[in-house]
Order: structure tokens, then sequence, then C-alpha cells
């Protein structure tokens, strides 16, 4: 059973997580379009989590239900938290100089993902994507 802790401070983080969840997606036999899938919705969320809430952990792991198999992530930072979430996850809405497609669109590309904030305490977002999902 894999289960580990990664820590987000800073911008070479981001490329150490995306290599581990990708090994991490790979060992379990998670195919390329899911890995890659799976790997952008990381990217997407942590790079939010250092831009937005100063850096943060995430914990990785391996989950099962029945016969399905997959990867787990949930993203937690101590930032500022997100005062409208129903406008954060609307395509184009930013704060800052993107396109304002990270959380609607890494939303879209696994199969379970669910984010709570509260203002000044932080913000939490939970992604599954399945070995077959």
């Amino acid at each position: 059973m894999i289960k580990e802790t990664l820590a987000i401070q800073q911008e070479r983080d981001l490329v150490y997580c995306r290599n581990r969840v990708k090994e991490i997606a790979a060992k379990i036999g998670m195919g390329i379009v899911n890995q890659t899938k799976l790997i952008t919705a990381t990217s997407e969320i942590a790079r939010n989590m250092l831009t937005y809430g100063g850096g943060g952990i995430v914990k990785i792991e391996v989950v099962t239900r029945g016969k399905m198999e997959g990867v787990q992530l949930i993203f937690e930072d101590k930032g500022p938290g997100i005062p409208d979430i129903p406008k954060a996850m609307q395509d184009g809405f930013t704060t800052g100089r993107t396109l304002g497609m990270g959380l609607p669109g890494a939303k879209r590309l696994v199969n379970e993902f669910a984010i709570q904030s509260l203002v000044g305490k932080g913000t939490t977002v939970k992604i599954l994507k399945w070995k077959n999902g």
C-alpha cells in the first residue's frame, strides 16, 4: 500500500510531485491517458496551492474499492482560502493572470473532486483518478 505526504513550498517541489504521482500511477498499471489526466490535474491544483495558498502538503494514496484501484490526492494549504467556491469553479474566473481553467479543468480530468475552503484558514482539494476510469 502506497501512502505518502509531500511538501509543496517552491517551484521545484511541483516537478517532484508530478513525477512521484506519475510513478505511483504507473506502478498500479494506470494507462498513459489516465496518467496524463491525473498529472495535469495534480499540476494545476499544486500550482494553485503554491501561488494562492503559499504552499502546503499533498497526501498521495493508492486506494481500492472492490475491484477498482486508483490514486487519491489531498492538497492542503493554510492560505487565505477561497471566499466563493462556486465562482472559483467557473471556467474563466481568475484572481491572477491566468486563463481561469485550473480548478474546473482539474475537476473534469478526474473521477472524484471535492473542495473545501474557509476564509483565513486554508483550502483542501481532494481528487481521485481510477486506474481504468
